[in-house]
């Protein structure tokens, strides 16, 4: 238990969006003696050309609780489009990517691996049980912990006008608690331990700290993307769409799905939603967070605590009313082509629905969702997502089987 050699390793940050170069710069601003910053070369244009003379610029609200706050111009020690020169010896790896983009960072991961790595993925979205199914596919059996993170540990966004990505991250908020597990979950306990040495969770060990999850899948339920993004985008699709448009006298992108989009009927609808993935997790016997029913009527639905926290009887400390206005939700999305519809619905919504499939637990809300979403785009996303169960390697096996590869990494495949 003894991880006190990450404080000398280098950082390894795996993308090159808002959540990689934010937490990349913040890590840097803390004082790390040596942060890498990974983008691949499809994206070096826009993402990372010319940062080694600009810089990050960190800066923004970072509303939370405690008021923490770290601001300035990070200046990275390298930024490289090579795999391998950045996780080259790197202690911790945090991988910042959405989750379709997983498999091909991972395919360039793997052969890199070293014995006694940490790999953090903000989210975890399914990754940490598809990086292990990739793992042993390819015969790599590096003795490395991988886990994940219910989300990032604050809201960020990339300053861009017209199209023009600036080297300047801002953030909205910062998190005072986060839920985090390893896959398998008997490497929880260093993983959490591990935590201490990424100083980007800073905040979050200055406020309510980490909490444990009850195996990886408990992570995947506690991320709040899909239960606040999928329902809150379809059924205020309208408002989105007509935003600057026959709701004239407004910027298109500065629409905000939290201040203009949520209603009483709307938020509903995400606590049936919630109900349901409640449900999976009972059925598998696994962790999932709990939140009361009036949590999901306010403007920053369910995520309001992970930044502002809970009184001493288990209420918001703030809440945002729907009957007032509020300028607190970060912006986006901007239309159907986003990824609170493209990744949260073909990743996580899918697998909620395939789960309740083979575990006998109906998902009627979710799989509206998903039906509703697929006919936007012209799709049928049960059967065009990549993401199912084989996918992630774990079909073919009942509960038992399922806790015994979840909590153990006894993997016993075709059970049913």
């Amino acid at each position: 238990m003894d991880l006190s050699y990450l404080k000398e390793k280098p950082i390894a940050v795996l993308g090159s969006g808002a959540v990689g170069k934010t937490i990349a710069a913040d890590c840097k601003l803390a004082g790390a003696k040596d942060v890498r910053l990974y983008g691949s070369e499809e994206y070096y244009e826009s993402s990372l050309k010319g940062l080694e003379k600009t810089g990050i610029l960190l800066d923004g609200l970072q509303r939370n609780r405690d008021g923490f706050e770290r601001s300035g111009k990070a200046f990275l020690d390298l930024i490289s489009t090579n795999m391998g020169e950045v996780v080259k010896n790197a202690g911790i790896i945090c991988i910042c990517t959405v989750a379709l983009r997983h498999e091909m960072m991972f395919k360039k991961l793997i052969p890199h691996l070293e014995d006694g790595q940490v790999i953090m993925l903000f989210p975890d979205n399914f990754g940490s049980l598809l990086l292990r199914r990739m793992m042993r596919e390819s015969g790599c059996n590096k003795n490395v912990i991988i886990g994940g993170w219910s989300s990032a540990p604050f809201g960020s966004r990339i300053e861009i006008i017209n199209g023009y990505r600036f080297p300047h991250v801002g953030l909205k908020y910062r998190a005072i608690t986060l839920r985090g597990a390893a896959l398998p979950d008997c490497d929880t306990d260093k993983f959490m331990k591990a935590a201490k040495y990424l100083p980007a969770l800073d905040s979050v060990h200055q406020g309510d700290g980490t909490v444990k999850g009850n195996t990886i899948l408990d992570i995947d339920f506690a991320n709040v993307n899909p239960v606040i993004h999928v329902p809150a985008t379809i059924l205020g699709v309208s408002t989105m769409e007509n935003w600057g448009v026959i709701l004239g006298g407004h910027d298109k992108t500065n629409y905000s799905m939290y201040s203009h989009g949520l209603c009483p009927s709307i938020c509903e609808v995400q606590y049936q939603f919630y109900n349901e993935e409640i449900a999976l997790a009972k059925q598998l016997k696994v962790g999932c967070p709990e939140y009361k029913y009036e949590m999901f009527f306010s403007r920053r639905s369910i995520l309001t605590q992970e930044y502002m926290g809970l009184d001493k009887n288990g209420k918001d400390n703030v809440v945002f009313p729907l009957n007032e206005p509020s300028n607190e939700g970060n912006t986006g999305p901007n239309s159907i082509h986003h990824r609170y519809l493209t990744e949260d619905v073909p990743v996580s919504c899918k697998i909620y629905h395939d789960l309740g499939v083979t575990y006998n637990v109906p998902t009627p809300i979710i799989d509206s969702m998903i039906t509703i979403a697929g006919a936007f785009h012209r799709k049928n996303f049960f059967k065009e997502s990549q993401y199912s169960l084989k996918y992630l390697g774990i079909d073919g096996l009942d509960i038992q089987n399922l806790a015994e590869y979840l909590r153990k990494g006894l993997y016993n495949k075709n059970i049913i």
